[in-house]
């Protein structure tokens, strides 16, 4: 009976470190909330949309899309740092996420240690659009304009410490000029406005903006990259049009809290890279005017981490 006893509490003990591995691999069993720190129609929120469905189907659950807006982006990002760390509750954010440690002096959460940075989804230009109503129609003459008539021409923003409103301060910087901020409560609400002349300028998301600019309902000046976006090739960028050495993409990006398994880090890593190999996906991106991300984890946390202390002495040097 002793030896029975003994080889059944043997076997026991050779299952019993098989049950996590069992665990991660079901992993997800139910929906997963994608947190979106801004309002709907601004350029996160519109790609977060356009990749939701394709994610639903790499992870083979539901994907619930929750905007939770405010203070640039810092309190969707609070409220993943204190979910459940199962995987379930992921944030879906911007560039925003590096700049926001020096904007604030009491984050609800420590952009470091709270969170784990799974990949970058991709990036994309911002277009720096104005009304039709402004006599300007290149980024030369606006400048022109802007320092003819300093505080006058107002600018608009998702919010304070929003990524439009630190790529426009950045320009505002640079090429020397001064121009009023108006924060919104997001990206989306400021492209209304400046479509209604409510304000004159606007650093808009591509994705969202891309639209009205074929419309004519905006006017395009300029991308804030480098290079060129394929999807508006006669569209100068600012270093070219005026502004020497400016540099600014937007990128999207996914984050889980920090103690969630590196299992499920790993599968929603797959996940991730198997939607931007899709060829459906990859053309709309490319439409948009975007590039695909897929960076690893470890990749992403070095990108994070530099981004952060980029930002940190620009942030000094504009006194924001």
């Amino acid at each position: 009976m002793f030896r029975i006893a003994c080889a059944a509490l043997f076997a026991i003990l050779i299952v019993l470190p098989a049950r996590p591995a069992v665990a991660a691999e079901a992993y997800p069993q139910k929906p997963v909330r994608l947190v979106i720190p801004f309002s709907p129609g601004g350029g996160t929120d519109v790609l977060a949309r356009a990749l939701s469905v394709k994610l639903e189907e790499a992870l083979g659950a539901s994907v619930v899309l929750d905007n939770r807006p405010g203070a640039g982006g810092t309190l969707g990002a609070g409220v993943v740092a204190r979910a459940a760390p199962d995987g379930y509750t992921l944030l879906f954010t911007s560039a925003s996420y590096t700049f926001a440690p020096s904007l604030y002096k009491d984050l609800p959460y420590d952009p470091l240690k709270d969170f784990k940075p799974i990949t970058i989804f991709g990036s994309t230009p911002n277009i720096l659009v104005v009304h039709p109503s402004l006599p300007v129609k290149s980024l030369g003459e606006f400048l022109v304009l802007a320092r003819r008539r300093p505080g006058e021409i107002h600018y608009g923003s998702g919010g304070h410490g929003s990524n439009i409103h630190l790529t426009t301060a950045l320009f505002t910087y640079m090429a020397k000029i001064n121009l009023v901020h108006v924060p919104y409560k997001g990206g989306g609400t400021a492209q209304i406005a400046v479509m209604s002349g409510e304000i004159q300028m606007l650093m808009a998301g591509f994705q969202s903006a891309l639209p009205f600019v074929q419309s004519g309902r905006m006017r395009a000046l300029a991308v804030t990259t480098k290079q060129r976006s394929p999807a508006l090739p006669d569209l100068p960028t600012i270093d070219e049009a005026g502004v020497p050495g400016y540099d600014k993409a937007a990128w999207f990006a996914l984050f889980a809290p920090a103690a969630v398994p590196e299992s499920i880090i790993t599968r929603l890593y797959q996940a991730a890279i198997k939607v931007l190999k899709d060829p459906d996906v990859v053309k709309r991106l490319a439409a948009e005017g975007a590039v695909a991300g897929g960076n690893s984890p470890a990749e992403f946390d070095a990108f994070v981490r530099s981004e952060m202390a980029a930002w940190a002495k620009l942030i000094r040097e504009m006194k924001l």
